[in-house]
């Protein structure tokens, strides 16, 4: 089995929502060898790091940034896995109250950092989700986890 990591943050409960998508399209029936682990971003830790072949970070834009819990996961973790991480692929979603691109900036010069290697491009949902922003996230779910499975990234 591969393993499948989403960290999020939501306090407004787009984010959560967006995870929800997301969470849906990893668990398609098309994905039958990946083993999701979804938590907040306070929950998680370098072991759940250290367990995932892939991530999935999923934050909303605060003052133009990434959430302070999702910054707080990825501080706590830094040196825990230093040395001990492969390069792992990740994709990260914005829910963004503005244009996003500041929390997608920060999380690439922190991915440098890790090793993190983006998979693709970052999905920015603005301003309140409609059901075209749901489906794309469930097509970032479904796309992840089948890249996952076979092992593409």
């Amino acid at each position: 089995m591969k393993h499948l990591l989403i960290v999020y943050h939501s306090k407004t409960g787009n984010t959560q929502s967006l995870t929800e998508a997301i969470v849906r399209g990893a668990r398609n029936a098309e994905v039958t060898e990946v083993d999701l682990r979804v938590l907040r971003a306070f929950a998680a830790g370098p072991e759940d790091l250290l367990w995932a072949d892939t991530l999935l970070l999923g934050t909303p834009e605060n003052f133009g940034y990434l959430s302070g819990a999702v910054k707080d996961f990825l501080d706590r973790t830094f040196y825990e896995v230093e040395g001990k991480l492969s390069p792992l692929p990740y994709a990260m979603y914005v829910s963004a109250g503005n244009d996003g691109t500041g929390a997608v900036r920060a999380m690439e010069r922190i991915a440098n950092g890790y090793p993190f290697t983006a998979i693709q491009e970052p999905l920015i949902i603005k301003g309140t989700p409609q059901q075209a922003d749901f489906t794309a996230c469930e097509e970032l779910g479904l796309a992840i986890a089948l890249g996952t499975q076979m092992g593409i990234f």
